[in-house]
């Protein structure tokens, strides 16, 4: 017994060296995908983007939302955002990312006459299971739209949706966050006030 002991440690601490070296590569691999994608600037989104408008069209403060109509926490992030309309307007971006529906209903919403409406519908529909509105037709502009602005997400270097690309009220600097946020959460990244229950 007292034999196997020290063959069994060797066994052990190679195994936690290999452990070791898969985490130190994981950070590098993150790194290189960081270099590889472009920087993240508000002004190429709002120049290559395609969206809709919700909240304070003429406001100066302008909020980036990359989006799947198909993402349960996309929608959580539409009722989020609500509150904080007042204070800046919300450019909700179409991807499709997830399935088949998602980009014809991106391509819907895009094509909608009242596309908040139709997204409050969507939301609506879905929070229900009855999977959104019915895609439209007669798309193939609003689905080419879509699929630029999957491409530029990916550019961008995301990976998860849904993206809220904005510019800090008080500060100025530009933030960014995958996933979705409560009201609170969403304001304090965007430096906007909570408002009053």
């Amino acid at each position: 017994m007292p034999k196997l002991l020290p063959s069994l440690l060797a066994a052990v601490l190679t195994a936690c060296a290999l452990l070791l070296a898969g985490c130190n590569d994981a950070p590098d691999a993150a790194a290189q995908k960081a270099a590889a994608a472009a920087p993240i600037s508000v002004e190429a989104i709002a120049a290559e983007a395609k969206g809709f408008v919700a909240g304070a069209q003429m406001s100066r403060r302008t909020v980036y939302v990359f989006f799947d109509a198909q993402c349960p926490h996309c929608a959580v992030l539409w009722q989020s955002a609500k509150p904080l309309r007042s204070q800046a307007k919300f450019v909700w971006i179409p991807v499709g990312l997830l399935n088949g529906a998602s980009t014809s209903q991106g391509a819907t919403l895009l094509a909608a006459g009242d596309p908040v409406a139709a997204m409050d519908e969507h939301e609506a529909s879905m929070r229900a299971g009855r999977g959104g509105i019915s895609a439209g037709s007669n798309l193939d502009a609003q689905k080419d739209a879509v699929a630029k602005n999957t491409a530029l997400m990916n550019k961008l270097g995301f990976s998860a949706i849904p993206v809220i690309v904005g510019t800090h009220a008080q500060t100025g600097a530009v933030v960014s966050r995958e996933g979705s946020l409560s009201t609170a959460a969403l304001a304090d990244l965007l430096g906007l006030q909570v408002p009053a229950q």
